[in-house]
């Protein structure tokens, strides 16, 4: 039976309605199917090695909400536990299509490649660089009773004390192979003293032992020794960075006393290592843009934490040497988690 002029219209009006439609059908399913295209069009998680209400569990979500317009949604996963390994290794074994990124911080791509004898991922290999984020400097601090009663006041006069009163001093750490640990391994190779190391399970226990006068001195993270400076509870001697920090007036760096010295807290983004260079590019220009605006400057001074943006070639050059260094500070403490 002969179709209807109409549906022969219908018919030749849908054949041209499909050969207009083809080559933006495939242009999309081309775009939709790489890998930049996704992490554009799907929530992209991202990895924190520790557990949430710390401090780089804040920043990282944070920074989720300020690329929210460029990136689309970005969700946290807190996986923490091993000292930050196992979020890390999740990181390193996910897919690499800028849909899942993480966090790399000082202990899981500088210290735990020498503190773990084996670990289950390659830091130097199994990443690559988006962004540094933050850089928080540690802080030489006695108990505030303690330095009156010993009468030091300065980084000279207690490392006269420490010589002059061998095997009598002594200092509290997070625990072997911590942050605060390889700095007073540090400060103490420069200063040519000895000072006993006490690690605690945690930087709060260590906190609270500096405050009851257990201790005599910690290098702790400023942003967890702070407050308890600003009430008097503590004095602070000296900051790790090589340029003194603002929230400290007047307190001077160990660099002024021990050239070149320096020591801090930092942790940024990365992505698995096979990750295509035009998503990695993409993702950095969202994140450095969201690190260097005002509402996130503001954000993270209230942490004490510094932003610092760099590119992903600098951030893994960074990397690199900080594994480099913190190798032969963790070699020299005799740090060891097996």
């Amino acid at each position: 039976m002969p179709y209807a002029p109409w549906y022969g219209a219908f018919l030749h009006n849908q054949g041209m309605q499909r050969r207009h439609l083809l080559p933006f059908a495939l242009a999309t399913a081309a775009a939709v199917t790489s890998p930049l295209a996704r992490a554009q069009n799907a929530p992209i998680r991202l990895i924190v090695p520790y557990a949430a209400g710390g401090p780089l569990d804040v920043t990282a979500r944070a920074l989720a909400e300020r690329v929210r317009e460029s990136l689309g949604t970005v969700v946290i996963d807190n996986k923490a536990g091993a000292g930050g390994n196992i979020g890390a290794d999740a990181i390193a074994k996910a897919a690499p299509d800028g849909l899942t990124i993480g966090l790399a911080a000082t202990a899981t791509h500088a210290v735990n490649p020498w503190l773990y004898p084996h670990l289950p991922y390659d830091a130097a290999k199994d990443f690559a660089g988006i962004t540094q984020m933050v850089r928080v400097p540690n802080v030489l601090v006695m108990n505030a009773a303690k330095a009156e009663q010993l009468k030091i006041g300065s980084v000279a006069q207690l490392i006269a004390y420490a010589k002059a009163h061998p095997g009598q001093l002594n200092y509290g750490s997070g625990g072997n192979g911590s942050a605060g640990h390889l700095a007073g391994e540090m400060f103490k190779q420069r200063a040519g003293i000895f000072a006993l190391h006490i690690p605690y399970r945690g930087g709060s226990p260590a906190q609270l032992a500096l405050l009851s006068g257990e201790v005599d001195f910690n290098l702790d993270n400023l942003a967890t020794a702070a407050p308890n400076i600003r009430s008097g509870k503590l004095k602070a001697l000296a900051v790790t960075s090589l340029q003194a920090n603002p929230a400290l007036p007047g307190v001077p760096t160990l660099a002024e006393t021990f050239p070149g010295f320096a020591i801090e807290t930092w942790w940024g983004l990365v992505a698995p290592a096979a990750t295509p260079t035009s998503v990695i590019a993409k993702l950095n220009q969202a994140f450095v843009a969201a690190l260097k605006s005002p509402e996130t400057q503001a954000r993270f001074a209230a942490l004490l934490a510094e932003p610092a943006p760099s590119s992903p070639a600098q951030f893994d050059t960074f990397m690199a040497a900080e594994r480099a260094k913190y190798r032969a500070v963790v070699q020299s403490s005799g740090a060891r988690v097996d």
